[in-house]
């Protein structure tokens, strides 16, 4: 005992210790391994532990190895309890980080045995020390394996007869953990191996060849046989990112020009598509491409033969194949080199396959996207972006994100830049060619391509654009006239071709935007104007979508001409056609923006102008557009708050300011949509409601208007102002809150009355009981339910007024129209309150004045049923604990003692003497015993569809269920069941007949059968019910002793007839 105590206090004593000593304590501690006492072999871990994880502590690094090394041999060879394995595996972790940091030689020395011994933990049986071993693997791949050692083993590779270098030992580890001995840890092993590809890097392909072939022997098993497919193809993934797509395909190629598909790798296809990074472009147009020639040729031949379905199978292989130039186009390290070859196929193929241009455009993107970026980042930037994400990618991609500088990225882009033309020119063709559903990514890729080209190169094409935009406006203009002069009506086919070509040189036009200069985006400005104007929606549209990519990319353009577009806006409102609303508003947002933030305060009435046509917009029946506009006014107060960019709050209070007198507008419709958009605001910024004094008591008095638009808008912005402010500034409005929501708290029209019953709750959750009390007249209080509220702890309802007083007032939150303003009640208005940061508290006191309306409880029912809890009595089998943690181990117990309280509760209350013994009743019983004979011998002649209620019973009518002398039992199997005492004779047997009730009846269950459509199922469901009508109509007028007496004679007639044939039969 002498020697626990002193590992006990070294535990503590010996990270504070010299090297020195520490250096003659390893030694003992060798010694008491040595004796494996498995009492002792803890507490020397113990110590051993706290040494490592010292960062102070100093230790020898050869010392510290050999200790580590008996370590395993003592602790893993005599396969120790789940906890111990555990626990030396994290110190054998730490253990080997502290050698490693000492003496990087002696760390590659020890490592391979290390390895080996923690890898032989997963065949163990003993989950936690398999997911401590696997947490250990991984650790000591990531940070005790370093470029050193890599290179050591390649280098040894080369050399004959050459003993295997430490990482080569631990790749052949890893390669045993394929063995069918860890069939049950392959899960776990798999991403010890995931964790050393990426590790390796490029040097997997000369070390892990055999780890990978036998990856894909794996992949041939049985699902039955391997149940970790998807961790499979994870690793499997892992190695293509670390290898290379080239070199991966090296070692296990895709084998698809084979004779059967089913011979080939065709399940690698997803996985190289999903983890290529940094890969090579040349590879691809080589290699893949030309596979994808020999499969073309190779469809063709199957189509001749007669072989369709072959030949279909093929033809998917070349798009799965084409699938991949994405994936090769994520960080290539050879587009300078490369890629113009490529860019021959690819234009190629753009004119003929239609099938392969969205992967082509896609590729094409990336690729632009991703060195305009590397571009215009400087390099310090750029490696500290990565750092960042490092958490979130995978260190394959952050090796090759670390290639792209800014000196590859600026060669790149000028063989981007030389290509532009043509790809500008193909792309050209095909969009003006394409239907309207495939014209999305082809405008996405002429805009990137646009944005890179010469300006030259892309005023080229937008004066093509703008020549073939003015023939045929001038051809719609005269086809316009005549129609008119000639009342033609047939014309509308050809007006919609010319529109719809219109709208397409438009979009054409905004692709190309990036790329223009100043006398290009007038000229488009020209073009454009006229079109605002047009009577088809369809080019209005696209026209509103041009001016705001002019506003958007040419922020001076507005500057120049800000009188122009703002006259242009304002004439242009009354045509606005419904489809180009969305648009239009965009538009209005730039130009309100420009005027606040630069002071032109001759444009003030403009923009009130502009304001209310934003406003109107937020009452729009379409949705896109509703929520553009309360988009817009976000995005408005956002930028004018937005120091950094020359905003400020006084900025945003004028736009308030502005906002809120759109409440003085003439029409319901105005004001209601003012109040909506006033909402929204305080909603993103509360402190707005505290800049304006007499807002708030100015919008409760519109509760007292008769227009119901206004009302409905005006509750959903009380329940913003209760969600947002605080409890002490709500304080200063209570009453005057109050006494306009009971003016419609006896409304039933719009579910008024719900919605009034949602605030009162709310106020009370945030003011509190008390001071909703004093505020609220005395008629509405209810006095039973004001008294269950008392019951409720004071302290709880601080510690709820408190969390709300310290919340967060102005945080940008999710906005829900529905939720705010419900055209159906309050669904949904318990998700609402927890979007705005309530504490869902349990409040029984409630108002008079407001009772419950039918969806309120239903949701009262669902709350019961949801906060299940287990008694405190709760009777749990044997001495063994209930797993609270086993959700069905605790899901049956809670039905168990659901069942268990239904049974008690159906039973009569018993009855105990003042002795407390339980008291029974004998004539009850006989009676029961009676009653349960004869129904059994009754049920032995009805179906057996209706042997589980033959007795006889009785209809009781409405008022007669709700006395207490009708009881009713609940069976186990089907639902309530009548028990039929109340017709039960005192005097004999049978039932009797009562005055003011229905007489005996037949009690048959309903079937389902019942009601099929199918003849017979509905004859074999009616068939024990005519058996029950049957038997009814014999004992009709009969007492049940007289029935069972004529059953029990029939019974022997038939068996002494029975009897007679049998004998004749013999004789």
């Amino acid at each position: 005992m002498e020697v626990v105590y002193i590992l006990n206090a070294l535990k503590v004593i010996a990270p504070l210790l010299s090297k020195k000593v520490i250096s003659k304590l390893l030694p003992h501690f060798q010694l008491l391994l040595q004796l494996r006492q498995p009492f002792l072999t803890s507490h020397v871990m113990s110590v051993l532990h706290a040494l490592c994880i010292s960062p102070t502590a100093e230790l020898p690094a050869s010392g510290l190895a050999d200790l580590l090394g008996w370590l395993c041999l003592v602790v893993f060879d005599d396969q120790k309890s789940g906890d111990v394995i555990m626990f030396a595996a994290r110190v054998l972790q730490h253990g080997m980080g502290k050698v490693h940091d000492l003496d990087q030689n002696l760390c590659a020395d020890k490592l391979p045995a290390i390895f080996h011994s923690l890898a032989g933990v997963l065949a163990f049986q003993h989950e936690e020390a398999i997911h401590g071993a696997s947490e250990a693997l991984q650790h000591l791949v990531q940070n005790c394996i370093d470029e050193e050692m890599i290179k050591q083993g390649l280098n040894q590779l080369n050399l004959d007869g050459a003993k295997p270098a430490p990482i080569e030992r631990i790749c052949t580890t890893a390669e045993s953990l394929l063995g069918h001995e860890y069939n049950t840890a392959w899960d776990i092993a798999l991403k010890v191996i995931s964790t050393l590809f990426e590790k390796l890097g490029e040097s997997s392909c000369f070390l892990m060849g055999g780890v990978l072939r036998n990856l894909a022997d794996l992949q041939k098993l049985a699902d039955e046989d391997l149940t970790c497919r998807k961790q499979l193809h994870k690793c499997v993934g892992s190695a293509v990112a670390a290898m290379g797509p080239d070199k991966f395909l090296d070692i296990l190629p895709l084998n698809l020009d084979c004779e059967e598909l089913s011979e080939s790798n065709i399940w690698l296809l997803p996985i190289l598509k999903q983890h290529i990074v940094g890969g090579r472009l040349k590879f691809f147009t080589d290699n893949i491409l030309g596979l994808v020639d020999r499969l073309h040729e190779k469809s063709k031949m199957l189509e001749v033969e007669g072989r369709p379905v072959a030949s279909r199978n093929t033809q998917a292989c070349v798009h799965a194949l084409w699938s991949l130039l994405p994936s090769f186009c994520n960080y290539p390290i050879d587009t300078a080199q490369n890629f113009l070859d490529l860019a021959k196929k690819l234009r190629a193929s753009l004119l003929k396959e239609l099938d392969l241009r969205g992967i082509i455009c896609s590729s094409l993107q990336i690729l632009i996207q991703q060195n305009k970026k590397a571009q215009e980042e400087a390099l310090d930037s750029l490696s500290s972006l990565e750092q960042v994400e490092g958490l979130e990618i995978s260190l394959a991609e952050q090796r090759a994100k670390s290639r792209y500088n800014s000196k590859i990225a600026s060669e790149n882009m000028k063989i981007l830049r030389k290509i532009s033309p043509e790809f500008l020119s193909t792309l050209f063709t095909i969009f003006m060619s394409s239907p309207q559903d495939k014209r999305g990514y082809l405008q996405a890729t002429i805009a990137d391509i646009a944005s890179v080209a010469d300006k030259e190169v892309v005023k080229h094409f937008f004066i093509r654009a703008m020549q073939k935009l003015l023939k045929v406006t001038q051809e719609a203009t005269k086809s316009g006239h005549a129609r008119k002069s000639s009342m033609e009506v047939d014309g509308s086919n050809n007006e919609q071709t010319t529109a719809s070509t219109r709208a397409q040189l438009l979009d054409l036009a905004v692709s190309l935007l990036q790329g223009l200069d100043v006398e290009a985006v007038n000229m488009l400005f020209a073009a454009t104007k006229p079109a605002l104007q047009d009577d088809e929606g369809l080019v209005q549209k696209k026209a509103y979508k041009v001016l705001v990519g002019i506003l958007k990319e040419h922020g001076d353009f507005m500057t120049n001409n800000l009188d122009e577009i703002f006259e242009l806006m304002v004439t242009t409102m009354p045509s606005c056609h419904f489809s180009a609303k969305r648009h239009r508003l965009d538009c209005l947002q730039y130009l309100i923006i420009h005027i606040l933030m630069t002071g032109e305060e001759r444009k003030n009435g403009g923009i009130a102008f502009f304001l209310s046509e934003i406003i109107l917009a937020v009452k729009e029946s379409n949705k896109k557009t509703r929520s553009r506009a309360y988009d817009l006014l976000v995005k408005i107060g956002h930028c004018l708050e937005d120091t950094e960019n020359g905003g400020s709050q006084e900025k945003l209070h004028k736009f308030f300011n502005m906002v809120v007198g759109c409440l003085a507008g003439n029409t319901p419709h105005m004001i209601s949509a003012a109040v909506t958009g006033i909402a929204r605001l305080m909603y993103e910024f509360s402190e707005l409601c505290l800049s304006v004094p007499d807002l708030l008591p100015s919008a409760f008095m519109l509760l007292k208007s008769n227009n119901r638009e206004v009302i409905k808008a005006t509750l959903g912005l009380m329940k913003v102002v209760i969600a947002r402010l605080q409890a002490e500034d709500l304080q200063k409005h209570l009453k005057s809150m109050v006494d306009g929501l009971l003016l419609w708290s006896a409304d039933r029209k719009t579910h008024f009355k719900a919605k009034v019953r949602l605030l009162l709750e709310m106020l009370i959750r945030k003011c509190g009981l008390e001071a909703v009390k004093v505020v609220m007249p005395e008629q509405h209080v209810n006095e039973r339910k004001e008294k269950r509220r008392n019951s409720v702890s004071q302290d709880k309802l601080d510690e709820t007024k408190s969390s709300h007083s310290h919340a967060t007032t102005t945080r940008q939150s999710k906005w829900n129209h529905t939720k705010i303003f419900s055209e159906f009640g309050d669904e949904d208005d318990d998700d609402s309150d927890a979007d705005m940061d309530f504490t869902q508290t349990t409040h029984s006191g409630i108002m008079s004045s407001v009772p419950k309306s039918k969806s309120s409880t239903l949701r009262s029912k669902n709350v019961r049923k949801s906060n299940k809890r287990l008694p405190d009595d709760l009777d749990v089998l044997g001495n063994e604990p209930l797993d609270l943690l086993d959700k069905q181990k605790t899901r049956s117990m809670l039905k168990g003692q659901q069942r268990k309280g239904q049974r008690s509760d159906s039973d009569d209350e018993m009855i105990l003497d003042p002795d407390g013994r339980l008291v029974i009743n004998e004539d009850e019983v006989g009676h029961s015993r009676k009653r349960r004979a004869t129904d059994n011998g009754i049920r032995q002649d009805i179906d057996s569809r209706s042997q589980r209620s033959g007795q006889s019973k009785s209809h009781a009518t409405s008022a007669s269920l709700s006395k207490a002398s009708n009881k009713r039992q609940k069976t186990a199997k089907s639902g309530w069941a009548y028990t039929g005492t109340e017709y039960k004779n005192k005097k004999a047997g049978g039932d009797v007949n009562r005055e003011g009730k229905l007489e005996p009846y037949a009690y048959w269950p309903l079937d389902a059968k019942m009601l099929n459509r199918r003849d017979e199922k509905r004859s074999i469901a009616k068939k024990g019910l005519a058996n029950v009508m049957k038997l009814s109509k014999q004992l009709q007028g009969k007492s049940v002793r007289q029935a069972l007496s004529e059953k029990t004679t029939a019974q022997k007639r038939k068996q002494k007839s029975h009897n007679g044939k049998n004998k004749r039969k013999s004789s």
